[in-house]
């Protein structure tokens, strides 16, 4: 049987409208400058020679525009079609159109992507939504299966020292709802048991946001 969860979940689906109508809502409600780690992501996959990268979770796409701004072919998933139309819109604008293409995917489903095709896969605080663990185990070994041999993983998760762990309402698996937004907090076993297989280079503790959000960045790589 498939590690991905065949039904949806009533929290799953509640998230799911949840982040439509804040993409529909508040169009480029992050702004338009990249944030840090895709700033980090985007030197590292240059160093490394990526040319094809995936972003997982790429929303109104200020992170993929700013990858595509830095040389490489960005294929930006999200499972909001709303957010994918207005990055779409936007990289026509800033004359992106060539070095972004967008695909509509659920992080819970397969890629529709072959064995080995990308260079590099980025995804900024799209692990960390409501998800559970089998559903995160699923979502990183799909990456595996895209990249190619040696290729780099960049991903960002609030964890379990974040000022909202703990608050809200539970729903199991370290998974806390809080005005409106659920979120899985990681632990250290957590990025351990996602990297099996992997080579883990790097987990590095930085904030973001006003509370501060308090998140972990983890680079690791596929095996040669």
């Amino acid at each position: 049987m498939s590690t991905f969860d065949a039904g949806e979940s009533d929290l799953t689906a509640a998230q799911r409208e949840h982040w439509q109508r804040t993409y529909t809502e508040h169009p480029g409600m992050y702004g338009t400058e990249p944030s840090e780690p895709a700033r980090y992501a985007a030197a590292l996959f240059r160093s490394q020679a990526a040319h094809q990268v995936l972003e997982l979770g790429a929303g109104h796409g200020r992170d993929a525009l700013h990858l595509a701004r830095s040389g490489m072919d960005v294929t930006a998933t999200d499972f909001s079609a709303n957010a994918l139309a207005q990055l779409r819109e936007t990289a026509r604008a800033q004359g992106l159109a060539d070095k972004v293409s967008t695909l509509t995917h659920d992080v819970r489903r397969p890629l529709d992507l072959p064995d080995t095709s990308v260079d590099a896969v980025y995804a900024h605080m799209l692990l960390c939504m409501a998800l559970s663990t089998t559903e995160i185990h699923a979502a990183v070994a799909e990456a595996a299966r895209v990249l190619r041999p040696g290729g780099t993983l960049v991903y960002t998760v609030r964890h379990t020292g974040d000022a909202h762990h703990g608050a809200g309402t539970s729903h199991g698996e370290n998974i806390y709802e809080h005005g409106g937004f659920a979120v899985h907090y990681f632990d250290r076993a957590l990025v351990d048991d996602l990297a099996e297989g992997w080579e883990l280079h790097d987990i590095h503790p930085f904030e973001e946001g006003d509370l501060p959000r308090r998140l972990w960045r983890i680079t690791q790589t596929t095996p040669r």
